[in-house]
């Protein structure tokens, strides 16, 4: 599932970095407080039972954390981070909402 750096290229790695922590933590813990903000505690603790279910280092999540907000679809104030304006319906739908979508509705101009 998730490939050292080495094994692929930097760029194809981020990305990889982000879908997983998008579609494995982010999203999940979104839909399960049912708020489009979460505090980084909530986070670490989502964090650490999605890497201990799937047996992997919190360092590929942490990477994925700063690489969603350097792409937009997360915001951080202090220790909060909220999820794009267009993503907001999704969640009060509690709808499906994957990286390619989400990615996809914070690029439309």
């Amino acid at each position: 599932m998730l490939l050292m750096l080495s094994e692929k290229g930097k760029y194809a790695s981020a990305t990889e970095n982000r879908r997983f922590v998008w579609n494995d933590i982010v999203w999940p813990l979104i839909l399960e407080i049912n708020d489009v903000a979460f505090s980084l505690k909530q986070f670490q603790m989502k964090r650490k039972q999605v890497c201990e279910e799937k047996n992997v280092t919190i360092t590929i999540p942490s990477r994925g954390l700063v690489s969603l907000m350097q792409k937009g679809i997360l915001l951080k104030e202090r220790d909060i981070y909220s999820i794009h304006f267009r993503l907001i319906p999704y969640m009060r739908l509690k709808a499906e909402c994957d990286y390619a979508t989400a990615i996809h509705e914070v690029r439309i101009k």
